[in-house]
């Protein structure tokens, strides 16, 4: 089974920037698409059923409507939509869920934006930022001055494989990049994500200052998720070198 259930037919969407928030290295992309959705008040757009998710229910605190593990979230005023998930993708049913997501995506007419964190120790310099891109994707890198990767690696799990899924169909996509903390959330390499990546691509502005705020309660509400991540690193999306393979 593979199917998007729109659960609101009035969102009106015109080539919608996708901001994809699979659990990852750092929890950066799940962070950050958490943020963004609570910030411009994103409305549950569409569930997603895909061969290949774990298949399981979840429920939201305070609600008692259950819903699928991986969900769309919509604002049609500012052409955005993002894709949350509240569970990791097992590695061999990645590629599936990458061609289920990209059969949608081609319907939609979406300009994705794919999120991995690379793993690096911390320290007193702010986390760096690169993208990568599939089709004309470079043109919007090129205006939102992202920087080019600063050495050769490769992203894996699920956002790996939608990346290469558009680099096969030639969409037009970028991939962020981002410098995190390899066993801990990192809120703050989420918002360096977010200001210097998804904002000036997506043309939103987006206020950050609850991620720096709230970065204790941030990583103490996701920790479990993150242990999760770590028992489990092939299903975690994320970027690596490739020096060993050279």
């Amino acid at each position: 089974m593979a199917r998007i259930s729109v659960l609101d037919d009035d969102v009106s969407l015109d080539e919608p920037t996708l901001i994809e928030g699979f659990p990852g290295v750092g929890l950066v992309g799940k962070i950050a698409t958490d943020h963004l959705i609570d910030a411009h008040e994103m409305t549950h757009y569409a569930n997603v059923h895909c061969d290949g998710l774990p298949p399981v229910a979840v429920y939201r605190e305070s609600e008692t409507a259950a819903t699928t593990p991986v969900r769309l979230y919509a604002n049609p005023a500012k052409d955005l939509v993002a894709l949350r998930s509240d569970v990791p993708v097992n590695p061999g049913a990645a590629t599936e869920v990458a061609s289920c997501l990209d059969s949608w995506f081609d319907e939609a007419d979406l300009f994705p934006i794919f999120l991995s964190g690379l793993g690096r120790e911390k320290d007193d310099s702010p986390p760096e930022l690169y993208g990568i891109a599939t089709g004309d994707g470079g043109e919007a890198l090129g205006r939102a001055e992202v920087a080019a990767p600063s050495e050769s690696g490769l992203v894996s799990g699920p956002t790996g494989a939608m990346l290469a899924v558009a680099l096969e169909a030639d969409r037009d996509a970028v991939g962020l990049v981002v410098e995190s903390d390899p066993k801990f959330p990192d809120p703050e390499a989420a918002r360096v994500l977010i200001l210097d990546g998804i904002d000036p691509i997506a043309g939103t502005e987006t206020p950050t200052d609850g991620l720096v705020e709230q970065a204790t309660e941030i990583r103490s509400a996701k920790r479990q998720l993150a242990e999760q991540m770590r028992q489990a690193t092939e299903e975690s999306s994320q970027a690596e070198p490739l020096k060993m393979f050279q």
